[in-house]
């Protein structure tokens, strides 16, 4: 009975083991896909992928002080940064807008929005995504 009991419990582990592997690679599939389909629609649409054009990163923050701090790194990148405070407050009432001419290449892109995840997350905040700017 022993032997039955841990077998059941060992199956069951590696089924939430690849449930939660599932969901995390679908997760980030998800949105490389977005990535890449806008930027095909971009193209589709006629603009020059061997031009950069400014492209605008979005990124929710929880305090002022944690969007100067993600703001003052993005400068150092090369960033251009708008912020913003929302009047209605909520989890995240603070707005950063980072403008940095770029190709619309997918890797590029891809690579952008992360670090942009991984600045926002490391503060608290929140990566909203990218849109193309006005050229």
């Amino acid at each position: 009975m022993d032997w039955f009991v841990l077998f059941l419990v060992a199956a069951a582990s590696i089924a939430v083991a690849r449930i939660v592997y599932q969901v995390r690679r679908t997760a980030t599939h998800r949105a490389d896909d977005w990535d890449a389909k806008l930027i095909e629609r971009l193209r589709r649409g006629g603009i020059d992928p061997f031009q950069p054009l400014p492209i605008d990163f979005f990124i929710a923050m929880p305090t002022l002080e944690a969007a100067q701090t993600v703001a003052g790194q993005l400068e150092a990148e090369g960033y251009t940064i708008e912020m913003r405070e929302s009047a209605e407050g909520g989890a995240h009432p603070v707005s950063v807008h980072a403008v940095k001419a770029m190709h619309l290449h997918v890797p590029v892109i891809r690579a952008a929005s992360q670090r942009l995840r991984e600045l926002a997350e490391a503060s608290g905040g929140r990566y909203d995504g990218w849109a193309p700017g006005k050229a």
